[in-house]
């Protein structure tokens, strides 16, 4: 079987470490709060100007002035702190930020990422994906590992690219891989969803990749 959204988030969780300082993005990423260790001290840091909010609000307790940059109502702890938008990307263009989870329409092999915009489709804008992915230290993208039965892990991106060489790691329904943006090791797959095979992660994959499982 593979993960569902509540799982993957799960799993990036397991890449939160104590003291850290984390920029969730919208949709899966957003979960990953539910999942942070008892007794790990964890900052999340929303773009729009909020650092160390809590978790979401129970139906009815919601402030419509709390909230994370997808939009949702947070609530604030004894912790948490307020500041423009500039000073928030102060923060992650200067390399405070320690991890970004975030979502992707496609990765590419090298650690390429595309995902702001479909050529055609309306946007919104990049929000601050393409300052996230190149000022913070490390980059984990949560996906599902395919949409519509084409392949979201690819050689090259087809589609406008939020950063080049920025992806240290993606988390899909199937499976973890690794990727060294740096080096020459390209994308190495290091763990398997319970229940599924090589062979299924081959077949929907058409990034190269080495098998460390």
């Amino acid at each position: 079987m593979a993960w569902t959204r509540e799982q993957m988030a799960e799993r990036a969780a397991k890449e939160l470490r104590d003291g850290f300082y984390v920029n969730l993005g919208i949709g899966i990423p957003t979960l990953v709060s539910n999942y942070i260790p008892t007794g790990m001290t964890v900052q999340l840091q929303s773009e729009n100007g909020m650092l160390g909010f809590g978790p979401f609000p129970y139906e009815g307790d919601e402030d419509p002035d709390l909230i994370n940059a997808g939009k949702q109502t947070v609530t604030e702890l004894p912790t948490t702190s307020y500041f423009s938008s500039a000073d928030s990307f102060s923060m992650i263009r200067g390399g405070h930020i320690d991890l970004s989870i975030l979502g992707a329409m496609q990765v590419a092999e090298n650690g390429d990422l595309a995902n702001w915009m479909i050529p055609g489709k309306m946007v919104k804008g990049m929000g601050g994906a393409m300052d996230l992915v190149a000022g913070v230290k490390k980059v984990v993208v949560v996906m599902e590992h395919s949409a519509k039965n084409e392949a979201k892990l690819l050689k090259r991106c087809n589609l406008p690219l939020t950063g080049a060489g920025v992806v240290d790691m993606v988390i899909t329904d199937l499976g973890v891989f690794n990727i060294d943006k740096k080096g020459s090791g390209g994308m190495t797959l290091v763990e398997l969803a319970p229940g599924t095979s090589l062979e299924e992660i081959k077949s929907k994959t058409e990034a190269g990749y080495k098998v460390a499982v």
